[in-house]
């Protein structure tokens, strides 16, 4: 805590317009926390690790498997990333789930009720539904955006998209793994499914990153070209009004507080330096590009 929340003219950001989450004139707010921001860098470099090291082998067949799997190491060395890979996302995972058994545990009643239920929990409710209505709407000119909470639709699918691509992908692929273990007690033809499993839904997952939640992260007019909140943590005032209205309010009532170096949601935030940003930025778009080569391999094969 270093000093009170600075005037928007004094507290603006390095120009770095390609960053969405640093529109307006700020001030700043804290939407993430270091654990968020760490969790979210594991998820990126352990599923790219798996999709690169697994698309050689699912497309054995495509004229760039054989370059990529020697780019690799070879197939033993890309086995062995693979592996490394799933380690860290049963890891991140397992963590995770730590983290809101402890988060809970720790909450008030009426913290647990808003956790659970309400505009800053993540769990799905029917207030979603209509969100999708109204987001179909006004993409059509036919109405007003929705007013979403801390997390929009889009961003409750995505998370919990992670719990299904750990369940299918993940035990899937364990069984593979120590196929000599299961095989004791397990037919032959659980994996024969494991493997169309662990295939097909990490294809089907791979895609969906790459297009949908790109799109919705990064390409939509709005985002366009980068949104660099999850690498910096913060964002202005103007981008939380303007994505989720719902917490709006409770952001304008701690306007009054100092700032926080350390990352506290919701409170006053300085601005990324010019060195965050950049860094921000570089990451970004070099996931942001990576993802683009790999959706294009895979592309290539579906049409060809």
């Amino acid at each position: 805590m270093s000093s009170t929340l600075p005037r928007p003219a004094a507290s603006r950001a390095p120009a770095v317009p390609m960053d969405s989450a640093q529109r307006g004139e700020g001030p700043f707010v804290w939407r993430f926390n270091l654990y968020h921001r760490v969790t979210h860098a594991a998820m990126i470099i352990s599923f790219f690790t798996l999709v690169t090291t697994g698309l050689p082998l699912r497309f054995s067949n495509a004229f760039w498997a054989p370059t990529l799997m020697q780019l690799l190491g070879g197939v033993h060395m890309a086995g062995l990333l693979h592996r490394a890979a799933a380690l860290v996302t049963f890891g991140y995972f397992g963590a995770h789930v730590s983290y809101l058994a402890l988060a809970l545990s720790r909450a008030t009643p009426s913290q647990r009720r808003r956790m659970l239920w309400g505009p800053d929990s993540m769990v799905p409710h029917p207030d979603d539904i209509l969100h999708v209505v109204q987001q179909f709407r006004w993409y059509l000119g036919l109405g007003p955006r929705p007013k979403f909470g801390r997390f929009s639709y889009m961003e409750k699918f995505d998370y919990f998209a992670v719990f299904w691509g750990v369940a299918m992908i993940g035990v899937s692929g364990l069984l593979l793994w120590f196929a000599e273990f299961f095989g004791r007690f397990l037919p032959g033809w659980v994996f024969n499914l494991a493997t169309i499993i662990h295939a097909d839904e990490a294809v089907l997952a791979a895609a969906f990153i790459f297009t949908i939640h790109f799109f919705n992260v990064h390409l939509r007019p709005e985002k366009f070209p980068l949104d660099a909140v999850m690498f910096t943590g913060r964002a202005t005032t103007e981008y939380m009004e303007e994505e989720h209205p719902g917490v709006a309010g409770k952001i304008a009532a701690l306007s009054g507080r100092a700032v926080q170096s350390t990352p506290l949601i919701d409170a006053p935030a300085p601005p990324p330096s010019r060195r965050q940003s950049l860094v921000g930025a570089i990451l970004g778009f070099l996931a942001l590009a990576v993802g683009v080569v790999l959706i294009g391999m895979i592309l290539w094969v579906a049409l060809s």
